[in-house]
């Protein structure tokens, strides 16, 4: 075995009595208060957040045909997209994304009954995303960005000409992108009732971590996610290549 490995695999914790487990847990209790407390207040500057108007006619491609941004709602006022990394011409959809749409069929039902609808969009041709949904099992919508600006539009698919030139900067500008040509990310969005679409955020890097529930309840066990350093997701794996 990987030296690295047992030492992630050697649970060298102290054993105590019941009582002194409960003084510890109590002690820690006051922290995640304190990180409930914080959430809530970074969620209400969350919503504070001013708007933006979309002013661009984005078209994507859906079974259910050509479909405006104002279209996937699906008579919801909100919308929650879903970046999902996946080139024209890919052979599969990349694996973190995979492993964050697993999580979005089991959501939507309640999603939806919150007035939010879930769509996934990728820049590949509908076809294709289709084909490998199929394989996936996967029963939530999925649209295709292929030949509009929507992902350039919102930082998560750069052009040979922007990586040559240095352009290619990702998460509000803190990464510079040397060689992907996608990346992950979720934008949230609003229709009034004239129809008008505005963007109210959008969230890159860890921040689409708001996705992963598996990680939230690995969080909560002896080993955690238990990553190797360094190595981040190396572990995972299409879930039917596992």
């Amino acid at each position: 075995m990987n030296t690295a490995v047992a030492e992630l695999n050697k649970l060298d914790h102290a054993v105590v009595s019941h009582e002194q487990w409960i003084a510890r847990r109590k002690a820690l209790l006051v922290r995640e208060k304190e990180l409930t407390q914080l959430r809530d207040q970074v969620a209400r500057e969350r919503r504070d957040l001013p708007w933006v108007k979309i002013g661009k006619n984005y078209v994507f491609e859906t079974l259910e045909g050509q479909q405006t941004l104002a279209d996937l709602f699906e008579g919801r006022s909100q919308l929650l997209v879903q970046h999902f990394m996946f080139g024209p011409g890919w052979e599969q959809g990349c694996k973190s994304c995979s492993y964050m749409a697993d999580h979005n069929d089991c959501t939507r039902v309640h999603l939806e009954h919150r007035d939010t609808t879930l769509v996934v969009v990728s820049r590949a041709p509908l076809a294709e995303l289709e084909r490998y949904r199929k394989r996936m099992g996967w029963q939530f919508k999925w649209a295709s960005s292929f030949g509009t600006d929507f992902n350039y539009d919102f930082v998560v698919s750069y052009t040979p000409e922007q990586k040559a030139r240095g352009e290619a900067r990702y998460n509000y500008g803190s990464m510079v992108i040397a060689k992907a040509e996608e990346m992950p990310g979720v934008s949230a969005f609003f229709k009034d009732e004239s129809g008008d679409v505005f963007h109210t955020y959008s969230t890159y890097g860890r921040g689409v971590e708001v996705m992963m529930h598996t990680y939230n309840l690995l969080d909560l066990t002896a080993k955690g996610r238990d990553e190797l350093p360094g190595e981040g997701m190396a572990w995972l794996r299409h879930h039917d290549r596992y």
